[in-house]
This record gives C-alpha cells, structure tokens and sequence, in this order.
C-alpha cells in the first residue's frame, strides 16, 4: 500500500507541485488549502506524514501542528518561507520533526520526507514488545528473563538472544552462518561451532517442556524453532 502524504499549503502552485512529484514517485497525496481544513482531513484519512505550511488562513501551520501532535505521532515536516532560526525552533517546539525553508528543491523535499519516515520506523520499531509467549514458555528481551513452565531461568545473554531470534520466524530454517551473522555480528570471526554449543544448552534448559514448540536440528542445513500447528 502507498504511502499517504497530507499536504496543508495555501499556495495552489507550490501545493499542485508537491502533489505531481510526491504522486510521481509513488505516493498517495492529499491537499488541503488552509489550516482548518488540514486538520479536518488529516482527522479523516490519517496521513502517513504531513507537510504543513507556517502561515495559512484559519489556523497558522505552528496551531496544527500542537493540534495533530495532541492527538498523534504521525511525522509532521513543517514548510515555511522564513529562515530566521526563532521560526525553526517554534516550529520544533510545536511538535514537528523536521522542516523545509521556501524555496526549496523537490530532490530536498524527497530526501527529508525520507529520512523522517525512516526515523519515525525505527522509533516505532524500537517501541515494539520484544516479548514471544509459547506454550509454557516466554522469551522477554526487554527484561531479558527466560521463564520456562513458570519459572525463571538464568540464561545468558548471547543464549537468550539466538533463542529470541529463533523462536521469532518459527519453523523458519536458519544456517549456522546466518545464525553467526544476526547473533552474534558480520564482525564475527568464531567457529560455527559456537552456535551447536549454546543450542546444545538452551535445549538443556528446554527439554521436556512442550510438545507443541522444539528447538531442532536441520541436518546439513542448521535449526529452527519448530511450532506444531503453524
């Protein structure tokens, strides 16, 4: 699905040329022409990001801003035709993550919608539970605790890690190299062996459990976290 980009600019030819290049380079783009309407749209399709203009008719882009930040974390860039630093740093007050001084280029435009989207993943993604529950089985990486039918047990952090990244695509095969690379890092330069030793102690910890997950061995190929059922 495309991404949706609500543009909030009272000058039809800036906004008409925003729209052609953002739709040409595969985005989904809405207008609005002042600042009450913006928020009306943006309450009504909520946008992926938005672009919006410092001064427009009905609300200021500085009183939208504080609004849709009230209310959500979508990524707002803020247009404006002034580039005293005071105006910027309202703006950033106001709860914008970046913004754009007029005139600017559309490459410009592209690579700083870009980036903030970029930015604005990475924080959701870091947000996200790093919590998998199985049958009498959890992996917390946020508390870093395994607890397994009930209780905790000590596991180190590399053991509990490529447990974590196991367990996260279940059924999925994973060579030891893969292992060796998302585990333990591309710098890296032990023994693929290292990975069948902390395997062979996470499945001391976890034999017996359940019948309905396993940690098995590939034969010539690696391990997986295997889930009856999926």
């Amino acid at each position: 699905m495309a991404i949706s980009v609500l543009i909030v600019e009272d000058d039809h030819n800036i906004a008409e040329l925003l729209q052609m290049y953002l739709e040409k380079e595969g985005y989904q783009v809405a207008v609005a022409a002042d600042g009450g309407q913006g928020l009306s749209k943006f309450r009504s399709i909520k946008p992926d990001i938005v672009l919006l203009d410092v001064m427009m008719p009905v609300m200021d882009g500085w009183s939208v801003c504080k609004a849709i930040r009230s209310e959500s974390q979508v990524p707002i860039i803020m247009l404006t035709a002034k580039g005293e630093t005071d105006d910027k740093v309202t703006g950033l007050k106001s709860g914008a993550d970046d913004y754009i001084t007029k005139p600017f280029e559309m490459k410009e435009v592209l690579a700083r919608l870009e980036a903030v989207l970029r930015r604005s993943s990475a924080v959701a993604a870091e947000k996200k539970p790093r919590r998998l529950v199985f049958d009498k089985l959890i992996i917390d990486m946020d508390a870093f605790e395994l607890t397994v039918d009930g209780k905790k047990v000590d596991t180190p952090p590399k053991e509990m890690e490529l447990l974590y990244y196991l367990a996260s695509s279940p059924n999925r095969v994973y060579t030891r190299n893969q292992l060796l690379d998302e585990v333990w890092g591309f710098d890296y330069f032990g023994d693929s062996r290292t990975v069948d030793v902390h395997v062979k102690r996470l499945r001391e910890k976890l034999k017996g459990i359940s019948d309905q997950w396993s940690l098995e061995t590939v034969w010539s190929v690696g391990y997986k976290f295997e889930v009856q059922g999926k």
